[in-house]
C-alpha cells in the first residue's frame, strides 16, 4: 500500500484529505469478470473446488494418528450404541419404520464425515425434524384413503389398513401399502428439503440462518417439545386414540387422553413408570457426576436391552395386549426415486423443514467451533446437510440435522474430528445387517419413554425465561409467542409466529430507541444521559441531542417528538408561526448565514435575544446507524426551522457512511469548508465551536 500524505493543516487545525476512491467497474463488467474467473478450469481451481466440497480430502491426510485416533474411536461407538436406540425410538415420532431410522442414521453419518467443515458436531436423526415429518405423513396418509391411527410399528397385518371412508384411492397406491406410502411422503419430503439447502448454500445463503434468533430456536424447540410429548402420552398409556391434524392438535390429543385414560394398558403403564423412574434417575446422576465419568453411561440401551428381554420372556404382547415394535428386517432396501408428484404437494412444508434442520445445524457448528477454536463455512455445512438429505432420500431416507444432545457426547468422550462418524455408521451397520431382529419384542411405551427423556433439556429452558425477560423483554416474548403459537396451532406456524415476533421486535427497537439530552462529566471532554446520572454540567446555552438508533422512515417522526419534547421546542410548530408574523417575539435574523456559523448579518442589534432558552443544538450522531432519504429529509426541515428561530444546528461524531450520505444527500451544502463548520469530530468540539462563536458575536454586537 502506499505511503498516505501526511494530514494537511488549516488554521491551526488538522483536516483529513479524503482518498480518491478506486474506480468501479460496471454492473456488466463484474458480473463478466466473475463468471470468467468460475468458468475457468485448471487443476489448482480444480483441486480447491474438490476440496472445498469435501473438507475431508484436506484434513484426512494430515490426521494425527496418535493423538486423535483413541478418542474418535471412543466417541465413535458410544454415539453409535446411542444411535440405535434412539433411531428405533424416533421412528415413532416419524410414523415410520424402525429401519427407515438406521438408514437415516447410516448415511447421514457417512456424508457429513465428507461434507462437513465441524470436526464436533453429529449430523442424524434429531427429534423435532423427526416431528414435522410425522405430521406431513399423517397428513399425506389421510389424504391417501390410509387410517393415519394405525402406527407405522408393530406386526405386519395393519400394512394395508385403508379409511373405510375415503371415496377414492390415489391413482398408484393398489400395490403400495401404508407403510410403502409413508416412506414415500418422508423421502419425496425430505428430497425436497434436502435440495432448497444445497440451492441455499450454492447461493451463498449461509447467512439466512442467522436471522433465526436463538430466543426463536428455544421457544421453538420448547414448543416442538412440548408437542413431541403430547404425541407420546398415549404410547406410555397404551391408549388407542385417532391422531389428530391441524389447529390445536395438541390440546385435541390431550381431550382425547382424558376421556380414554379408563382404557390404559396396565402394563404399559408399569413399564413407563419404570422406565421413566431409571432413566431420568441415570440422567440427573450423569449430569451430577459428568466430570468423574470418562465415559456417558448408555443408559438408553441397558434399558431397551432389558425391557426386550423382560417382554420376550414374559410374553407381554400376547399376554396383557403391550403393543412392541414388530419385525425389523436386516440388509438394505434397494433405492428408489422419491415420487415427483408427492413431491411438488409437499414443497411448501419441505421449506420449514429446511430451515429449521440449516438453522439448527450452522448455529451448532459456529457455537462449537468458536469454543474449541477454528472456524466452520455456512455455506458449505448448509452443502452438506442438503446432501445428508439429497442422496440418502433415494435409499429410503427422511430429513436429518445436526443434533445437540448427541454432539455433547461425543465432546465429552474425547471426539477430535469427524472420523468418528464413520465409527458411529460401523455400529448402526451392524445392527442393519445382524441384530436389527432383536428388538422385534421391545415395548413400545420403552420407546415412548427413551423419547420423552430426551426432551429434558429442551423442556428446562423454561426456567431461563424470567431471566430472559429481565434482560430483554422483547426477546422474552419472540420466545413465548413461538412456543405457545407452536403447541396451540401447529409447528409450522410456530416457526412464523417467531419470523413475524423477531423481526417486530428488532424494528420496535429501531422505531423508538432511547433518546436523551447529555451533560457535560466535570472538567472532561464527556458528556453522558443528565437523566440517568447526577451532577452533570449541561453547556451554558446549548441542548446536546443523543438518538441511539438509525434514523429512518419508520423512526422519523419519534425522532422529532423526542427532541422538541427533551428540548423544549416545537421548531416545526414555532417556524411556521413565525412565518405567519411576529407575534411570536423573536427576530427574523439568523445566527449565522448558509453555513449556519459563517458570515453574520451587518445591521444594529448583531445578537438576538435567547428567546428559548439556547442558541444550538447538537446531535450526537454517534449512535446514528444509518440515515434514509426520510431522515435526511428530517434533518433538511430540521436545520430549516432551526434557522428560522435563529438556532444552529450540529453534528458531532458522524460515521464515514454517515458523512458521505449527508454529503450526498446535499445536507453539507457546495461551499467549500461546509462539511467543517457543521460536522465535528465530538460532541465536545462541537459544543465549544458554538459557544466560542456565540461569545464572537457577543463581542462584535457590544463593540457597535
Amino acid at each position: 500500500m502506499d505511503a498516505s500524505p501526511e494530514p494537511q493543516q488549516k488554521g491551526g487545525t488538522l483536516v483529513l484529505v479524503r482518498r480518491q476512491p478506486p474506480v468501479s467497474q460496471g454492473l456488466l463488467e463484474t458480473l463478466k469478470a466473475r463468471l470468467k474467473k468460475s468458468c475457468t478450469c485448471s487443476m489448482p481451481c480444480a483441486q480447491a473446488l474438490v476440496q472445498g466440497l469435501f473438507p475431508a480430502i484436506h484434513w484426512l491426510p494430515q490426521y494425527r494418528l496418535k493423538e486423535y485416533l483413541a478418542g474418535d474411536v471412543m466417541s465413535g461407538l458410544v454415539i453409535g450404541i446411542i444411535l440405535v436406540p434412539q433411531a428405533i425410538a424416533y421412528s415413532l415420532l416419524a410414523g415410520l419404520q424402525p429401519i427407515y431410522s438406521l438408514y437415516t442414521s447410516f448415511f447421514a453419518n457417512l456424508i457429513y464425515f465428507l461434507m462437513g467443515t465441524s470436526r464436533h458436531v453429529n449430523v442424524g436423526i434429531f427429534s423435532l425434524l423427526c416431528l414435522m415429518v410425522g405430521q406431513v405423513v399423517d397428513r399425506e396418509l389421510q389424504l391417501a384413503g390410509f387410517d393415519p391411527s394405525q402406527d407405522s410399528l408393530g406386526p405386519r397385518n395393519n400394512d394395508s389398513t385403508l379409511n373405510n371412508s375415503a371415496t377414492t384411492l390415489i391413482i398408484g397406491l393398489q400395490d403400495c401399502r401404508r407403510d410403502c406410502y409413508a416412506i414415500r411422503v418422508a423421502t419425496a419430503l425430505t428430497l425436497m428439503a434436502g435440495l432448497y439447502q444445497v440451492l441455499m448454500g450454492i447461493l451463498r445463503l449461509g447467512f439466512v440462518s442467522t436471522y433465526l434468533s436463538q430466543p426463536l430456536l428455544d421457544g421453538f424447540a420448547m414448543g416442538a417439545s412440548v408437542t413431541i410429548l403430547t404425541s407420546q402420552a398415549k404410547h406410555m398409556l397404551g391408549v388407542q386414540i385417532p391422531r389428530h391434524q391441524g389447529l390445536g392438535m395438541v390440546v385435541h390429543t390431550w381431550l382425547s387422553l382424558l376421556q380414554n385414560v379408563g382404557q390404559a394398558n396396565i402394563c404399559d403403564v408399569v413399564t413407563s413408570a419404570l422406565c421413566l423412574g431409571v432413566l431420568l434417575a441415570a440422567k440427573e446422576l450423569s449430569d451430577r457426576y459428568r466430570h468423574r465419568l470418562k465415559v456417558p453411561i448408555p443408559t438408553e440401551l441397558f434399558v431397551i436391552v432389558v425391557a426386550t428381554i423382560v417382554s420376550h420372556f414374559g410374553q407381554l404382547h400376547t399376554q396383557f395386549g403391550s403393543r412392541v415394535a414388530g419385525n425389523i428386517p436386516t440388509g438394505f432396501v434397494a433405492p428408489q426415486v422419491p415420487d415427483p408428484k408427492i413431491m411438488w404437494r409437499v414443497a411448501l412444508d419441505a421449506m420449514s423443514l429446511a430451515l429449521v434442520g440449516s438453522a439448527f445445524s450452522i448455529s451448532l457448528a459456529e457455537m462449537f467451533a468458536r469454543s474449541h477454536g477454528y472456524s466452520v463455512s455456512a455455506n458449505q455445512e448448509l452443502l452438506a446437510v442438503g446432501c445428508c438429505n439429497v442422496l440418502p432420500a433415494f435409499f429410503h431416507c427422511f430429513a436429518t440435522s445436526a443434533a445437540l444432545s448427541k454432539t455433547l457426547v461425543k465432546i465429552a468422550t474425547g471426539c477430535q474430528t469427524q472420523l468418528s462418524s464413520v465409527v458411529s455408521a460401523a455400529v448402526v451397520l451392524l445392527v442393519l445387517l445382524v441384530l436389527a431382529p432383536l428388538f422385534h419384542d421391545l415395548q413400545r411405551c420403552v420407546l415412548a419413554c427413551i423419547i420423552v427423556v430426551s426432551l429434558r433439556g429442551a423442556l428446562r429452558k423454561v426456567k431461563d425465561l424470567p431471566q430472559l425477560w429481565r434482560l430483554s423483554p422483547a426477546d422474552a416474548l419472540v420466545w413465548v409467542a413461538t412456543a405457545a403459537t407452536c403447541v396451540l396451532v401447529s409447528t409450522e406456524a410456530g416457526l412464523l409466529a417467531g419470523v413475524f415476533f423477531s423481526l417486530l421486535s428488532l424494528a420496535g427497537r429501531t422505531q423508538r430507541p432511547r433518546a436523551a439530552l447529555l451533560a457535560r462529566i466535570g472538567d472532561s471532554t464527556f458528556y453522558e444521559d443528565a437523566a440517568e446520572f447526577e451532577g452533570l454540567l449541561p453547556p451554558p446555552e446549548v441542548r446536546v441531542f443523543r438518538f441511539t438508533g438509525p434514523l429512518y422512515y419508520a423512526n422519523k417522526d419519534f425522532f422529532l417528538r423526542s427532541l422538541y419534547r427533551l428540548t423544549g421546542l416545537d421548531a416545526g410548530h414555532s417556524a411556521t408561526r413565525k412565518d405567519q408574523g411576529p407575534e411570536v417575539g423573536v427576530s427574523n435574523r439568523s445566527l449565522a448565514d448558509g453555513k449556519d456559523l459563517g458570515s453574520v448579518s451587518s445591521g444594529a442589534g448583531l445578537v438576538v435575544p435567547l428567546a428559548f432558552g439556547f442558541h444550538t443544538v447538537v446531535i450526537d450522531c454517534a449512535p446514528l446507524l444509518f440515515l434514509d432519504v426520510a431522515g435526511m429529509a428530517t434533518l433538511k426541515d430540521l436545520r430549516r426551522d432551526y434557522r428560522a428561530l435563529d438556532i444552529t444546528l450540529l453534528l458531532a461524531c458522524c460515521s464515514p457512511s454517515v458523512r458521505d450520505t449527508l454529503r450526498k444527500g446535499g445536507f453539507l451544502g457546495e461551499e467549500q469548508g461546509a462539511e467543517n463548520e457543521l460536522l465535528f469530530p465530538s460532541v465536545h468540539s462541537a459544543v465549544e465551536a458554538a459557544c466560542a462563536r456565540r461569545e464572537e458575536l457577543l463581542a462584535a454586537d457590544s463593540a457597535l
